[in-house]
């Protein structure tokens, strides 16, 4: 398994295949693990802590990812790097859908739910289709800078070259929108400033009797 090869080295369909539900299987369980300890530290550290760190987390497995190259093996090219960041995205799941629906009515925990949700499926849209465009932008401009090395190394070879590069680009964009939001859900609340010469206001408590 670990002489695998990312792209052109003699790895047939069917083996890609075993190879990846390997890897899924082994994400799955590392999901659950992650998200049943996250679920016992919330109450303890809260989900901002939690988080920033599976950010962090995802974002470095972002950037092992994007150190693949045409024969890199897929023990320590891959399934590595995607262990990491289920670690990592199953401490933002649990802590952000718990946060995202606190302290909200009974009556409301259906709206705020599907709410929740549908932003959830509108990020993952916009953020598939931003990366789907860096990825072929990167493949279309490797391609048109390489143009003339086809002749030397083989148009396959090139188009292999190509796509690595694509792909090593949009998992360092990857790697930069994680840290980015690790730094921002990090951060401590900020408080909100009252326009100037405005009193705080004044709890009035009504007497009784």
């Amino acid at each position: 398994m670990a002489e695998a090869t990312v792209a052109g080295g003699g790895l047939d369909r069917r083996r890609w295949v075993l190879l990846w539900v390997l890897g899924l299987a082994q994400l799955m369980v590392v999901l659950d693990l992650t998200v049943r300890s996250t679920i016992a530290l919330m109450p303890k550290i809260g989900p901002r802590p939690l988080v920033a760190l599976g950010m962090l987390a995802a974002a470095g497995g972002a950037v092992w990812l994007a150190q693949l190259g045409p024969h890199t093996g897929y023990a320590t090219g891959v399934l590595g790097p995607i262990i990491v960041s289920g670690i990592g995205m199953g401490m933002v799941f649990a802590p952000a859908i718990n946060a995202g629906t606190f302290g909200v009515d009974p009556q409301d925990a259906g709206v705020a739910s599907a709410t929740l949700n549908a932003g959830q499926q509108l990020g993952a849209s916009v953020g598939t289709s931003l990366l789907n465009s860096i990825f072929a932008a990167a493949v279309t401009s490797y391609l048109a800078a390489h143009l003339a090395s086809a002749r030397l190394i083989g148009r396959q070879a090139l188009a292999g070259q190509a796509l690595v590069h694509g792909y090593t680009t949009a998992f360092w964009w990857t790697a930069g929108i994680f840290a980015g939001g690790a730094v921002i859900c990090g951060a401590p609340p900020g408080r909100l400033a009252l326009p100037s010469g405005e009193d705080p206001p004044i709890a009035v408590h009504s007497a009784t009797g």
